[in-house]
């Protein structure tokens, strides 16, 4: 999740485990800062902006190490506190504040590295965009009358908000199983071959849901808002890139973003330039993480590839265009895909 949501989930865990028995402020200040300090390693440049990718939320985003540093955070936040004597509670309370983080994260679907260093496999659910409003302002404004209240009345309140924003995560789970259902129905009904599939919310909601599914041919694109009148998702087939894909499997770069995105991937080819892309993280014709990788020439029947260090390029957004169809779509009142509508207003 973003770091806002990050900070206000510390801060609430931390005056939980700790507004009894400390300051609500200092509770609440620790948690805020133990619950962002997982971030802070994309601060740490790896070489190139896929390993930059694929390389955060690893160690720092880890149960095991997590567990392993939460006395030292513990012993630090104890001594600054000068509550040695609640060593112990401190311990606890940074412990859950560090391990919410990651565990947060794993309900995004950008991939989060659980279990290092038993298994480097980049745990991601999709049933929450990383921003998603409906799930911070609880947790903002549960805290936020909690550090203004008496400490048992406060406590009450924080509790409150913690636990609607436990409900709103059931909730988006809920609602992702439900739209699963119907992307099944729908790919049975329309013959699509599909190898598999994955249901997200899209950004900032959890009414609008995307299914991206891939083909054999390629890959599939669908949309359902829970105000949709007609249940049964249309998708759109595209092309994934087969053929370029063939012809890079042999590169670091590539391999590590097609193992990254569980298969979810995409590669074009524009004026020789050879791209992939993640088809989990953004919409059709806009992904977030696309990476130029190489250059495809033909020289005398032969095809040459030569790999060239990634370069993150970032989409030329009509950002205009692009909410006033989420608006649309999100309410039911049309059908198009995002692509569609950019062609036809």
């Amino acid at each position: 999740m973003d770091s806002l949501s990050q900070i206000a989930l510390g801060a609430a865990v931390g005056v939980a485990v700790m507004g009894r028995k400390t300051a609500l402020w200092k509770a609440a200040l620790m948690g805020a800062v133990c619950g962002t300090l997982p971030d802070l390693d994309v601060l740490i440049e790896h070489g190139d902006p896929i390993r930059d990718m694929t390389l955060h939320r690893t160690e720092s985003h880890a149960l095991f190490y997590l567990t392993l540093v939460s006395p030292v955070f513990a012993w630090i936040v104890a001594r600054l506190a000068r509550e040695m004597h609640l060593f112990k509670y401190w311990w606890l309370a940074v412990w859950l504040v560090l391990i919410t983080h990651p565990l947060l994260d794993t309900m995004t679907i950008y991939g989060t590295q659980l279990a290092l260093p038993f298994s480097d496999y980049p745990f991601g659910i999709g049933s929450v965009f990383v921003i998603d409003p409906l799930y911070t302002l609880p947790l903002l404004i549960g805290t936020g009358i909690a550090l203004t209240r008496k400490q048992l009345r406060g406590l009450r309140w924080n509790s409150i908000g913690l636990g609607i924003s436990s409900a709103y995560l059931l909730w988006g789970l809920a609602m992702q199983f439900y739209v699963g259902t119907l992307a099944d129905k729908a790919i049975v009904a329309q013959g699509l071959a599909v190898e598999q599939r994955l249901v997200t919310a899209t950004p900032f909601n959890s009414v609008l849901w995307r299914v991206v599914a891939i083909t054999p041919r390629g890959y599939a694109e669908g949309f359902y808002s829970l105000f949709d009148k007609d249940k049964e998702i249309q998708f759109v087939e595209y092309p994934r890139g087969q053929d370029i894909y063939g012809l890079t499997r042999g590169n670091w770069e590539v391999n590590r973003m097609a193992w990254f995105s569980h298969g979810y991937f995409k590669m074009t080819e524009q004026n020789g330039v050879v791209s992939i892309a993640d088809l989990r993280m953004g919409v059709e014709p806009y992904y977030t993480f696309t990476f130029e990788v190489a250059e495809h020439s033909i020289e005398q029947s032969n095809q040459r590839i030569l790999f060239s260090l990634p370069k993150q390029v970032i989409p030329a957004i009509n950002s205009e265009q692009s909410l006033l169809w989420m608006r649309q779509r999100l309410l039911g009142n049309t059908d198009q895909t995002l692509k569609e509508f950019l062609t036809t207003h």
